[in-house]
């Protein structure tokens, strides 16, 4: 009698590690693979991941190499690129209607703004996520029902962004980023789509991105109109064109 209980608790505990040990091992790739599966039908440009690491225990984890790709015509390779992302959530909620996270931190993230004030990159992408959380949350076929989510804490820190535009006169330029965060996203009883955390996380990123690349583009214009204002009246096209320019890209679209 003692051996056939010793066996049924063996039994248990073996099984019970089963159960524990088979959604630590597939929960990282299918977080991975949702991602880059749904991200793109919200952007509509590539985004890959190297890598997610989540504790189902504590509901830590974080994100490595995530790459957000341009859209078709911009020459330069990403969008976004951030080396390292850290997440907290509620672990219970992943198997709610609801997915409760505490705070995410996006580390030291670089952007890439390539185009002018009317047309660039980060603008278009802005477009499309604003026409995709415009429209109505379904899956794709075979995914099952969309999950809402509810976001704390949003923090961008530490970010710079790399300019590429033609007011510069093909010069490359980098200007720090300031930091970003969002507070009490999808608080309510009925949560926020992904799309719609996209769309806010987004809008404000590019609100501060026009903001610094104006800036730098600003003061290289001044550079240019006090080199070109240098060596004389000859120069005086130049320096009406890069004016017009510049005053472009400060104007608020």
């Amino acid at each position: 009698m003692k051996k056939i209980i010793v066996v049924v608790v063996l039994l248990a505990v073996l099984l019970l590690g089963v159960l524990v040990a088979v959604p630590l091992f597939f929960i990282d790739p299918l977080i991975k693979a949702g991602v880059e599966a749904a991200g793109p039908r919200v952007a509509r440009v590539d985004i890959k991941l190297s890598s997610v690491r989540l504790s189902l225990f504590s509901g830590s984890g974080e994100v490595r190499g995530l790459v957000i790709g341009n859209p078709e015509g911009y020459k330069t390779p990403s969008a976004i690129q951030v080396g390292h992302a850290e997440v907290a959530l509620e672990p219970r909620s992943l198997f709610s209607d609801k997915i409760v996270v505490r705070r995410v931190t996006l580390v030291s993230p670089e952007i890439t703004f390539e185009g002018g004030p009317a047309n660039n990159n980060l603008k278009r992408i802005m477009e499309n996520i604003q026409a995709a959380a415009g429209g109505p949350s379904t899956a794709a076929p075979g995914e099952g029902p969309v999950k809402k989510l509810q976001i704390d804490e949003f923090t961008l820190t530490g970010g710079k962004v790399n300019v590429s535009t033609a007011l510069l006169g093909g010069k490359a330029l980098s200007v720090p980023l300031p930091d970003i965060q969002l507070r009490g996203l999808g608080t309510s009883s009925e949560g926020i789509t992904g799309a719609e955390v996209m769309r806010r996380v987004f809008s404000e990123l590019l609100g501060r991105v026009t903001s610094s690349v104006a800036g730098v583009a600003g003061k290289a214009g001044q550079q240019a109109v006090d080199a070109a204002t240098a060596v004389g009246g000859s120069a005086s096209l130049g320096i009406d064109e890069i004016t017009k320019g510049v005053g472009g890209l400060l104007k608020k679209k």
